[in-house]
């Protein structure tokens, strides 16, 4: 199991030649591709025009929301706050998807490296 951020999945939809459309290819070719429910919810909603999302939604299975997940990623979130360092929202509601399922996470968004450094957050390499 692997996730991916949505500037990542963007980044393979639009064909970019970086190493994280490589990593997304591979889960992808692997069948171990999983999305956070906010990362559905960010690719639904952008503007993606003539790129065919219909085969990644249908075969990327949800990562699920436990018990507690607020909380804790509100307690994340205040963590990183607390520290002078960036946590968007959503960010923090993707990375916490990761942590609590225990599922490396495919980014190009460095803000997430706040994550794995203080809250256990496993990017994927």
């Amino acid at each position: 199991m692997i996730a991916a951020d949505s500037s990542s999945l963007i980044n393979y939809l639009r064909g970019a030649r970086t190493p994280d459309r490589v990593l997304v290819r591979r889960a992808i070719d692997a069948k171990e591709l999983w999305l956070p429910p906010p990362v559905k919810t960010e690719i639904m909603s952008g503007r993606l025009s003539g790129l065919d999302l219909t085969g990644l939604m249908e075969n990327a299975p949800l990562l699920t929301i436990s018990s507690g997940f607020w909380e804790r990623a509100g307690e994340s979130r205040r963590l990183i706050l607390s520290k002078g360092l960036k946590a968007h929202l959503a960010d923090t509601l993707i990375a916490q998807c990761c942590i609590d399922s225990n599922v490396p996470l495919i980014a190009r968004d460095g803000d997430y490296v706040n994550f794995e450094r203080w809250c256990g957050l496993k990017l994927a390499t």
